[in-house]
């Protein structure tokens, strides 16, 4: 008969290794119902059998009793800083003086992305955790065991063989989708929100009762060893980090080893290439000597090791003065107020124009004119107003208030109730809505008109009347075309062919052309496969619109029968189906989206639009057209859903998404529950990140092609 300490070892072995292999080898192996069910097992058994619970039992991760205070505790070794390098002028003096003192002609370092979190210590004594600390001022840090303990990635018992004593380095942090989620949770409760990642972690990493620490999405890398008992430490710093994953704990899959300065600069290079796909903040690279006996040649000095350097991006935030604030009109009428800003250098790049996003941003950041602000920009990123230095708003700051009449057209300004975003209610008649549309219509993933550019596209709607999509097949030729300025006669030749060209298409690219708010390109494509005509499109959203409104009168009589009675009275079946439900059949598409399908292709004008640009040319149309719909394929992959993201070696994501079709399978533009495989290419982001929490198989191309052909 099996004993209860034998069974509650069993369940504590099974549970680390699921979460070892959920979160550090993002293989997950058992599913979240069987992980919950040898979870209660084990927490019966411990509270039956008080003598069993061990401080390295997974059931003591879901937090403790509150403290009142954290302990401080005196590191063994000191945790230094790091010295910086602004530049790569600075990288290269940092190298020259590691190889004068170690005289050698070239020197191996390991790099590392530079997570902005927060560093701790974490002490294993025969295996297990034991005390965790922050690096506080290098010598003293802050007792934060328990809080610790809810990190699941990081590891309880270590693996395998253990020294008497070792100290583990690392940095925990918050992933962005972590971040995004408190952020909306504390919105919604009318909190003031974290201000990033690295606040967040430490905030949550300081909270008195470990159990709210549970709640927070926090994660762990290791990247050192401190002091130890009776490990012989290897040579290179390189072989620290294998032995590091052998026992367990997550190390970073970015983490290289480079040579020389030029190595360290290249791997610089690709970090800040990589870092706005990534799902953490970074704010550097750290460049580490692998010798270890070469790190004691060296030394430190001033509390800094004289062997390891970190070179930061380029600031991301700066400060400056908002000066006036305008407001732009886009192709669907939305009123985007736009900082106008003192000119600052931030990100790499001057900086004199900031988006304010909408008015509900500016009020709840309080943005006046003559504020002094924080501007971020990251990457190619545009640049935003992060928050107001109140301390330095001036007596004479104005308010910034909506227009009541559009900047472009003088046509009125409305905000829908609900609504974040004010629109212009003038439509096409809009100018700057014409020229956003017709833009969007001739892009390339659209219609695809090739050399009718944004200029071009501008002198045709001031000089040749054109006002709607299907202008530009009725009232441009070659002729009239020649005419225009800087615009010669084979230019107009060569344009025109395009015009012609762009009337053969497909049913997808037709519906992303037409700019149905809210309608993305791969929205577009799944109402094509879904529907199959343009005729069955329209007449679902015409029976759904319907359908939403009956909805919606239901709502406000039995609201007002509650109002009358004050009793609550359940919602009927017709009240809790889809508003919109065959639009809300397509994958991805929910009530929003459905709305704002339904509300386009009810307008008239939308509506006279597409005739035109559908009808024969004989019959005074556009003549777009493109092939019948196909009978789904059958193959290898059919009944699976793919989501494609990152890019892709050799191969885009049109050709793979059609490659996926052509065998069965379907491709969304979304990761969810029901998603089958996630194609993922060089760097991917949230959709990864959403995956992997999921569970949802990562595959790359060779993985693709294996499922076609096993």
């Amino acid at each position: 008969m099996t004993t209860a300490a034998t069974r509650a070892a069993e369940l504590r072995r099974q549970l680390e290794r699921a979460n070892h292999r959920y979160y550090v080898l993002d293989d997950p192996e058992l599913p979240d119902a069987e992980y919950d069910r040898l979870f209660s097992e084990l927490q019966k058994l411990e509270a039956d059998h008080p003598e069993l619970k061990t401080p390295d039992s997974p059931t003591q991760r879901v937090g403790g009793a509150p403290s009142p205070a954290f302990a401080p505790v005196r590191h063994r070794q000191p945790m230094l800083s790091l010295r910086k390098a602004d530049d790569e002028a600075a990288l290269q003096d940092f190298d020259r003086r590691v190889r004068e003192v170690l005289l050698k002609g070239s020197v191996d370092y390991i790099a590392e992305p530079k997570l902005d979190g927060l560093a701790v210590s974490l002490i294993y004594q025969n295996g297990v955790f034991v005390q965790g600390a922050t690096r506080g001022d290098g010598e003293t840090g802050e007792d934060i065991t328990a809080n610790l303990r809810t990190i699941r990635s990081l590891p309880l018992r270590i693996q395998g063989e253990a020294p008497p004593l070792i100290e583990v380095r690392g940095e925990v942090y918050l992933p962005l989708a972590g971040f995004r989620k408190m952020v909306a949770d504390a919105e919604a409760r009318g909190e003031k929100p974290p201000v990033n990642p690295r606040n967040a972690a430490a905030g949550s990493l300081r909270q008195l009762e470990s159990v709210i620490t549970a709640k927070r999405p926090l994660a762990f890398y290791a990247y050192a060893v401190g002091v130890s008992e009776g490990w012989a430490a290897p040579l290179q710093h390189r072989d620290v980090l294998r032995q590091l994953r052998d026992w367990g704990f997550p190390v970073s899959e970015l983490i290289e080893p480079v040579t020389g300065a030029d190595g360290c600069q290249a791997y610089f290079e690709r970090m800040g290439a990589k870092r706005a796909s990534l799902p953490f903040d970074i704010d550097g690279v750290v460049f580490k000597l692998d010798d270890l006996a070469g790190r004691e040649e060296l030394g430190t000095v001033s509390r800094e090791p004289r062997w390891a350097v970190a070179y930061k991006f380029a600031a991301e935030e700066a400060v400056t003065v908002l000066e006036n604030v305008e407001f732009q009109i886009g192709r669907t009428g939305a009123v985007t107020p736009v900082a106008r800003l003192k000119p600052v250098f931030v990100g790499g790049a001057n900086v004199s124009n900031a988006t304010l996003h909408n008015m509900d941003e500016v009020q709840r950041k309080d943005v006046r004119i003559g504020d002094t602000v924080v501007v971020r920009r990251a990457g190619d990123v545009i640049p935003e107003v992060k928050e107001v230095v109140l301390a330095l708003r001036p007596a004479d700051a104005r308010i910034v208030s909506l227009p009541a009449a559009c900047p472009v057209c003088g046509g009125q300004i409305a905000r829908e109730e609900g609504e974040a975003i004010a629109r212009c209610t003038n439509g096409l008649s809009c100018r700057a809505q014409l020229h956003g549309a017709l833009i969007h219509f001739v892009s390339r993933k659209a219609i695809d008109i090739d050399g009718l550019g944004e200029k071009l596209l501008a002198l045709v709607i001031d000089e040749r009347g054109v006002a709607t999509p299907a202008d530009i097949y009725l009232k441009l030729n070659a002729e009239n075309l020649a005419a225009l300025e800087r615009m010669g006669e084979k230019s107009a030749q060569n344009l025109v062919k395009a015009i012609d060209a762009s009337r053969h298409t497909t049913f997808g690219r037709f519906l992303f052309a037409l700019g149905i708010p809210v309608v993305g390109e791969t929205t577009a494509r799944d109402l094509a496969q879904h529907f199959g005509t343009l005729e069955a499109l329209i007449a679902a959203a015409e029976s759904d619109a319907k359908h939403a409104e009956a909805r919606h009168r239901l709502r406000i009589e039995r609201e007002a029968e509650e109002h009358r009675t004050e009793k609550k009275i359940r919602r009927s079946d017709a009240e809790r189906a889809p508003a919109y439900p065959q639009l809300q059949a397509v994958p991805d598409v929910g009530e929003t989206v459905a709305a704002s399908i339904a509300h386009f292709l009810a307008e008239p004008r939308n509506r006279a639009v597409i005739d035109t640009l559908v009808a024969p040319v004989e019959a005074g149309g556009a003549g777009i057209h493109w092939p019948a719909p196909k009978a789904a394929a059958e193959g290898a992959l059919t009944g699976k859903t793919f989501v494609i993201t990152g890019t892709l070696p050799g191969m885009s994501r049109e050709d793979a998404s059609a490659l996926i079709e052509a065998n069965g399978g379907k491709v969304s533009g979304s990761v969810s529950a029901k998603t089958d495989y996630l194609l993922a290419g060089e760097a991917a982001g949230s959709k990864l990140a959403k995956a992997e929490k999921l569970g949802v198989p990562v595959l790359d191309l060779d993985g693709l092609r294996t499922l076609i052909a096993p």
